[in-house]
């Protein structure tokens, strides 16, 4: 079942997750996946490694010390969450996950031949008005649930052959996450974390993580913050720096995408660009950003899927959908900057989108 990332969250927001997992359940043995048949073989993911230098623990216990005057995101709302206090996120001091389930929607490298091992955490930091998850990051939908039992739906999706653990909307769980790896390792966790953001994301928590995540998936909405807080519910003119200090920090940690010889994504930096209309999102200063900052060889995924959603219609700029156009310019771009690893997915979009507007 091969779904797009906005199919996939109508289903999820319809039935719900634990319905749809069930339905994926009948659709696929749920026990006879092993991990080496996506040629993971001998690999070790890096909180194994940190865990045996007795490390890992100290990374949970700072995390958890920051939630107790909450500074996990840009936002610095300095509210005791240990103590039952919410701020912007409006999330408690456990984790509310929304649905968990193997994605087949996501980039190819992270999907495999078993899905993305997904897990759709409710609320959110950042909230735009263009969300098409609003029902999840918005209103905040979902169940909340103990670390412990984040840790079971980790090892259930790699039970599921899953070839990674696919975090959605992190930055505010992060404390919750970390336990829970550790929780599950112990249980017999061995495949790489994907850290799945929208970029507003502190350096400083990015720098906390190092040597826990081998895989990092941020968003690179705007290079204009004036832009971000004009598309979003608060203030958030940082967001356009803080976006990229931190995407900076992740590709020093991780470096290029690597993956194995079936192509499945073992540690590296992925980016998504959403192009959006009127030229809002800033795409020709992204694509040279990445170049000259990164490396022409990062992935990049320029993506096509803008609706207008949510709050959406209400403002002007954004109030349409894209045009063959305007995402066939983005991605001439994208190629004009020098970059090598662009999504073979959004690739094949471009190239039929090219040929409608001959």
């Amino acid at each position: 079942m091969d779904l797009s990332r906005r199919s996939f969250m109508k289903i999820m927001c319809m039935v719900g997750g634990s319905a749809f997992l069930k339905a994926c359940s009948r659709a696929e043995d749920t026990t006879n996946h092993q991990n080496e048949k996506q040629g993971i073989d001998g690999f070790k993911p890096a909180y194994a490694s940190l865990e045996e230098q007795g490390k890992l623990q100290e990374r949970i216990d700072q995390a958890y010390s920051i939630m107790e005057s909450c500074e996990l995101c840009p936002h610095l709302c300095g509210v005791n969450r240990s103590a039952g206090e919410k701020g912007f996120c409006r999330a408690p001091k456990r984790a509310v996950v929304h649905s968990y389930s193997p994605h087949f929607g996501e980039e190819l490298p992270l999907v495999g031949s078993s899905g993305s091992g997904t897990i759709f955490f409710s609320n959110c930091s950042l909230r735009c008005v263009f969300c098409q998850n609003y029902p999840i990051s918005h209103e905040g939908r979902g169940r909340e649930i103990s670390d412990e039992r984040l840790a079971d739906f980790m090892l259930h999706l790699q039970n599921r052959g899953c070839p990674n653990i696919n975090f959605v909307t992190p930055t505010h769980v992060i404390p919750n996450i970390l336990n829970a790896v550790r929780i599950a390792h112990k249980k017999g966790l061995n495949i790489p974390l994907c850290y799945n953001t929208s970029g507003f994301d502190r350096v400083e928590i990015i720098r906390l993580l190092d040597g826990i995540f081998d895989l990092y998936l941020p968003d690179l909405k705007f290079m204009d913050g004036e832009m971000m807080t004009r598309f979003s519910l608060r203030n958030s003119d940082n967001y356009a720096a803080m976006a990229r200090a931190s995407i900076k920090e992740m590709y020093r940690q991780v470096g290029n995408l690597i993956v194995n010889q079936q192509g499945v994504a073992l540690r590296g930096l992925m980016i998504r660009h959403l192009v959006m209309p009127n030229r809002v999102a800033g795409t020709k200063e992204f694509v040279k950003w990445v170049a000259e900052e990164l490396s022409k060889n990062t992935y990049v995924n320029i993506m096509a899927q803008y609706r207008v959603e949510y709050l959406a219609f209400d403002y002007e700029k954004i109030a349409r959908a894209i045009t063959n156009e305007e995402f066939v310019e983005a991605k001439e771009w994208a190629i004009d900057a020098g970059l090598r690893n662009l999504d073979k997915r959004s690739m094949a979009q471009f190239r039929i989108r090219k040929n409608q507007g001959r």
